[in-house]
């Protein structure tokens, strides 16, 4: 690993630590969940470079699953680790921030944890918005449609208003200052992955097929939002 990119890996696991260590409940779900390597490529299948993505706009890759979405997001500044508060308080746990030469990059899962709204390829009613999406909150928020739950991308996809019990899962990137490369290697934080492949289990498999639960393995794509899903609902 080049150098910068191994003071960030240890940086970043230092501050796992750190975190761990002053939280009063770090549950074994709560740790990072290590998944298939996945290289994160563009649209032709080159590796994407962390620099290529614009601030503020959203993306989508599958990860870890074929049939699982993620938002991809460049907040274009720095986002520092933090401690984030699952279903109750007492269950923290603890998110090592942005990545990237700025570490403005995060990933969260893109299934909405209150009733599992995701986006597909006809409509999504779950985006990240650059203005407020409801008067009263503020900007730069992701944000769903069924009954508004707001999730803040900056603060460990918490939850900052409406009905969702939990945070969006993270997903965990590691970047490689020498190619400017991300890899998704992990998931940390509560998800709903068991409970959605159950409850969309025949809508998946007209979607993507017999392959909706494999792991995403070795690569996986990314798309401008608008380029993924036909219409991005706008509530």
């Amino acid at each position: 690993m080049h150098r910068r990119g191994f003071l960030q890996a240890c940086t970043a696991q230092a501050t796992l630590v750190h975190l761990a260590a002053g939280t009063p409940a770090f549950a074994a779900h709560e740790k990072p969940r290590p998944f298939e390597r996945a290289v994160l490529t563009d649209a032709t299948g080159r590796q994407l470079r962390a620099s290529d993505l614009q601030p503020r706009v959203n993306y989508v890759f599958h990860y870890p699953f074929e049939a699982t979405p993620v938002f991809l997001l460049n907040l274009g500044k720095e986002v520092s680790p933090q401690a984030v508060t699952g279903r109750e308080k007492a269950d923290q746990y603890a998110w090592p921030g942005g990545v990237g030469r700025r570490r403005s990059i995060v990933a969260y899962s893109a299934i909405c944890t209150h009733k599992l709204v995701y986006p597909t390829r006809d409509v999504s009613f779950i985006s990240f918005r650059k203005s407020r999406a409801r008067r009263g909150v503020q900007d730069d928020l992701i944000h769903c449609c069924a009954e508004h739950s707001q999730y803040d991308p900056a603060q460990g996809a918490s939850v900052v208003a409406g009905p969702a019990p939990e945070p969006l899962a993270a997903v965990l990137l590691e970047h490689d200052a020498r190619d400017d490369s991300l890899t998704a290697y992990a998931t940390l934080g509560p998800d709903r992955f068991d409970l959605f492949f159950e409850r969309y289990a025949a809508k998946l498999q007209l979607e993507v097929g017999p392959t909706a639960r494999e792991l995403v393995r070795s690569q996986a794509r990314v798309l401008p939002l608008d380029k993924f899903c036909r219409n991005s609902v706008q509530c």
